[in-house]
């Protein structure tokens, strides 16, 4: 699931990026933690994939089985 200025900002970016970050997000689906996630300390269920330059951050409603992506762009972008 992406919030809509995720999907927008998503939509914004070249190609060859935009493919390693959407085949990035669907392999959140098997695991939502993979190695190299960071947990963002600001927001207890937010976390960060690192890709490159650029920088996914996301949600995880285990409960609800539920991952919301809500920011997808360049590392000077993202902080």
């Amino acid at each position: 699931m992406f919030s809509s200025a995720a999907a927008k900002q998503i939509r914004k970016l070249d190609a060859p990026v935009r493919r390693k970050i959407l085949l990035a997000i669907a392999e959140l689906e098997q695991n939502p933690r993979p190695d190299g996630v960071r947990k963002l300390s600001a927001q207890s269920n937010s976390w960060r994939i690192r890709l490159g330059d650029y920088r996914v951050l996301y949600e995880i409603h285990d409960g609800e089985l539920v991952i919301i992506i809500f920011r997808a762009a360049h590392r000077r972008e993202v902080y």
